[in-house]
């Protein structure tokens, strides 16, 4: 059981605990909603299930650092799982957000440009099956007006994080091969 959890810090913890957090108050609305009004589309549930169901979408971020294409794909699934299963809710609130940390992690641990396409579109795959059925969200093309200028500059904060530290520790010389020279 403790290989599950080796090389997660305690942000990443805090970084899934609030997603999920958030994640269980927005189902927990949709649950408890008594109409739609006011929203684009009507809700098409308000099962329990979906609770516990979106789970499955935002813990996958606790494991960013060991595999972050791997988190991605599991999003991307787990959402489009979520979506089929449940259809109109409100997801954006905190699927929105996800997506920001995930691009933001795709920047710094994703590895090879390869790996960073790859990671982006998962994302970017991930935001468009979301807005494809979410009640708050009045047209696709409206939300990833949104989605994806911040996905950018979050993928964008994050390369800048990954290439300060990748100097820094290129210009740091064990403390044994300076006390040799």
């Amino acid at each position: 059981m403790n290989g599950i959890f080796r090389g997660i810090r305690p942000l990443d913890y805090v970084l899934a605990g609030l997603m999920t957090a958030a994640g269980v108050f927005i189902m927990l609305e949709n649950v408890t909603a008594s109409s739609s009004d006011g929203l684009p589309h009507p809700l098409s549930s308000t099962s329990w299930v979906m609770v516990p169901a979106f789970l499955l979408v935002t813990l996958p971020i606790l494991w960013r650092r060991r595999n972050i294409l791997a988190v991605v794909a599991v999003t991307a699934v787990a959402t489009l799982a979520h979506v089929l299963a449940f259809g109109w809710i409100t997801r954006c609130g905190v699927e929105l957000p996800l997506a920001f940390a995930l691009a933001y992690a795709v920047a710094r641990f994703a590895g090879s440009w390869r790996n960073q396409v790859l990671g982006l579109v998962g994302i970017v795959v991930t935001q468009l099956v979301m807005l494809a059925r979410d009640a708050s969200i009045d047209t696709i093309a409206g939300g990833l007006a949104v989605a994806l200028p911040l996905t950018a500059l979050f993928y964008g904060i994050g390369l800048f994080v990954q290439n300060r530290v990748t100097r820094q520790s290129a210009g740091v010389a064990p403390v044994t091969e300076r006390s040799a020279a």
